[in-house]
């Protein structure tokens, strides 16, 4: 009956050290460009796991790790330091991974997840700052174990044929289809990204129940991996949700208008400046904490 207890006060302790630490951070590091002060820490936060903010303004505090190399997974690009996650993401890519051989998918290859105490990174993905999006490639796992060195420089495979408005029926075959449908039939998944290209062939192979369509949405890249995304977890309450996918499969007017030509402009158009860089102050308060909690 005293665990509780002395584990509530350990955790209170941890907090107000984080708050005294997080004080201490150099007033110049609340502007500097979060992706460089995150970037840098390579290790996770020693706080209670949870996801902080939104999939892509936020961090992770708690964050698991995703070994290398398991029975039916292995981890690519290792030198990025990326295979970090909240432990309810580890966990269900785990699970997935196991299930893949059910549908004819040797294993899966884990590109992206998040860095140990997320936050934006310092190249690629908006997204992926709280630990619970991951990449997995589309090119089948081998039967064998990859080397350090296969792991940085082998690369993923595109999906698409040349016209890059369908696939390559040659790399994109049932096993593809399967593997990202047995994805989607997860309960905790959220949304799932492809390329148009993919959830085109998607629609036009999938019969039967067709709800898990909802999820896959098209997004421009994404045609040699899917992106995974599971919804917040009981132990993030400040964690900020994804809003419900549209209503149907997505396949009819949606899918259309990925396909449909740009307006041609009126007027000739001043290119767009750059976002602004995502600053530490510019996320949750939390986060300074996890960022400098040891």
């Amino acid at each position: 009956m005293v665990a509780r207890p002395i584990r509530n006060r350990l955790m209170l302790k941890r907090l107000f050290a984080a708050i005294l630490l997080a004080a201490a951070l150099p007033a110049a590091a609340a502007d500097r460009p979060a992706k460089e002060l995150f970037g840098a820490v390579e290790a996770p936060a020693p706080l209670a796991a949870r996801s902080i903010g939104a999939y892509a303004k936020g961090c992770l505090a708690g964050a698991a790790l995703l070994p290398v190399n398991g029975p039916t997974w292995q981890v690519m690009r290792l030198s990025r330091n990326r295979n970090w996650g909240n432990p309810v993401l580890v966990d269900f890519l785990e699970r997935l991974a196991a299930k893949a051989p059910s549908v004819g998918w040797n294993g899966l290859l884990v590109g992206d997840m998040s860095q140990p105490r997320g936050g934006p990174m310092s190249s690629d993905h908006a997204s992926h700052q709280i630990g619970l999006d991951a990449d997995i490639w589309l090119t089948p796992m081998p039967k064998r174990e990859f080397s350090y060195d296969e792991r940085e420089k082998v690369s993923a495979v595109s999906m698409l044929a040349r016209d890059t408005l369908s696939v390559d029926p040659a790399k994109f075959s049932d096993k593809q289809f399967g593997i990202i449908r047995l994805a989607a039939r997860q309960p905790e998944v959220e949304r799932i990204f492809v390329n148009r290209a993919i959830k085109k062939a998607l629609c036009e192979r999938a019969t039967g129940d067709r709800s898990w369509l909802a999820k896959v949405r098209p997004w421009w890249g994404h045609d040699y991996h899917f992106h995974v995304r599971i919804a917040c977890p009981k132990n993030s309450p400040t964690c900020k949700p994804q809003a419900e996918p549209p209503s149907g499969d997505g396949c009819g007017a949606e899918l259309q208008s990925w396909y449909a030509p740009p307006p041609k402009p009126t007027k000739p158009s001043k290119p767009k400046p750059p976002p602004p860089e995502i600053t530490l102050k510019d996320l949750p308060p939390e986060c300074s904490q996890v960022l400098v909690a040891k």
